[in-house]
């Protein structure tokens, strides 16, 4: 890479900012969640709107429990988690030419708001349970067709080479009402990130090595991650091996299907005389979307004090219309306020508590799941929704 194409992205006037901040993430050795960014990177939105992202492919997600069987919903549960990838990890690269960070929610920040479709409304609530580490903790869930989402993610990064590593820590367990008034369970792991072209001054995000779907009828969906190389291959691609049972998937493999989670993919691999045969599409991530797909979220002037529109209002306007010091100054006087916060709290002895979500030390539900194909220790914290 050239001298001319080092930061060739960066607006003139930010190369200096740009340069110490990435110093700054070569020289540390440890968590980045909580290093400031220059603003003209950030994004006006902050993570806990992210959650947002698991049923913005609305069609997808109350699909579901349409299926006629636990295989068929095991493949309907799949094209909905990769629907839900390009809105999570490439939107503001297609918007902008580049991944923005997005802004570091203050505890016990709040996002709702709801999809209303012709399966009723679809109800978010997203709620910043945690700081320091940032965990963001949501609900999602549809009465009329039987679907409910809830689970947690927080970030661990680390810094290598020229590439910033993300391990999304958390899970989501998505439950399905089945006609007969039974429910099937699904364990949702969460892939790790890297985040490319920090050098360029233009970042991206790509998936990297797996991720898990386990269902509580023992179908199971194992997916690998990979991206364009120096020499070859494309980006954003993915291959996911679907089978009746964990232990089935290295060698009897129902269905493989590959492609690229932000454009196509197809079977390469379908059962004799079923729904799939080799080389059939299997999704398109890029069609239109319904017009009933969008999220409505209150004016901000009808929002609380701790919603996240509202709260991040003066920072987000200052990103938008490029008045990057008034962002970074109105950025700063929230995270002061926020210090000054929790050493009240500290000095008073009064933590502060979740409004709409329980730590859970032991989720039995996670247990079981993820017992069934030892991906990860028998026990994790979860955070249940205050129904």
């Amino acid at each position: 890479m050239s001298k001319e194409e080092e930061g060739g992205a960066i607006p003139s006037a930010q190369k200096a900012s740009w340069s110490t901040f990435l110093k700054q993430i070569a020289s540390s050795k440890g968590d980045l969640s909580s290093m400031t960014a220059p603003s003209f990177i950030l994004s006006p939105t902050s993570l806990t709107e992210f959650s947002a992202y698991w049923a913005e492919p609305t069609e997808e997600f109350l699909a579901i429990s349409t299926g006629v069987d636990a295989e068929d919903r095991m493949l309907k549960v799949l094209k909905w988690f990769l629907c839900t990838l390009r809105g999570q990890y490439t939107a503001r690269e297609t918007q902008t030419g580049s991944e923005k960070k997005p802004l570091n929610p203050i505890l016990g920040e709040l996002h709702l708001g709801q999809w209303s479709t012709p399966k009723g409304p679809t109800v978010l609530v997203s709620e910043q349970v945690s700081h320091h580490p940032p965990i963001t903790a949501y609900h999602i869930s549809n009465e009329q067709a039987g679907v409910d989402l809830q689970g947690h993610c927080g970030q661990k990064t680390s810094f290598g080479g020229k590439t910033i590593s993300v391990r999304q820590v958390g899970h989501a367990l998505l439950t399905v009402k089945l006609p007969s008034g039974q429910s099937e369970k699904y364990l949702i792991t969460l892939p790790k990130l890297r985040i490319e072209g920090l050098w360029f001054g233009a970042p991206y995000i790509e998936l990297a090595e797996s991720s898990y779907i386990q269902s509580s009828s023992g179908y199971h969906a194992a997916l690998s991650y990979s991206g364009k190389g120096y020499f070859s291959g494309k980006s954003h691609t993915f291959t996911a091996s679907v089978a009746a049972s964990p232990q089935a998937v290295a060698k009897d493999s129902l269905y493989v299907i590959e492609g690229q989670w932000t454009e196509t993919s197809k079977y390469v691999k379908g059962t004799k005389g079923s729904k799939a045969r080799e080389g059939a599409p299997f999704l398109d991530v890029t069609r239109a979307a319904p017009g009933w797909k969008s999220l409505e979220v209150k004016p901000i002037s009808e929002q609380g004090p701790m919603e996240s529109r509202r709260v991040w209002y003066e920072v987000a306007e200052g990103i938008k219309k490029g008045m990057f010091d008034d962002a970074t100054n109105a950025k700063m006087k929230l995270e002061n306020d926020q210090r000054q916060k929790r050493k009240d709290e500290q000095a008073s002895s009064q933590a502060w508590q979740l409004q709409k979500f329980t730590l859970v030390n032991d989720d039995a539900d996670y247990r079981s799941l993820a017992k069934a194909f030892g991906g990860e220790p028998a026990t994790q914290d979860s955070y249940h929704f205050k129904a």
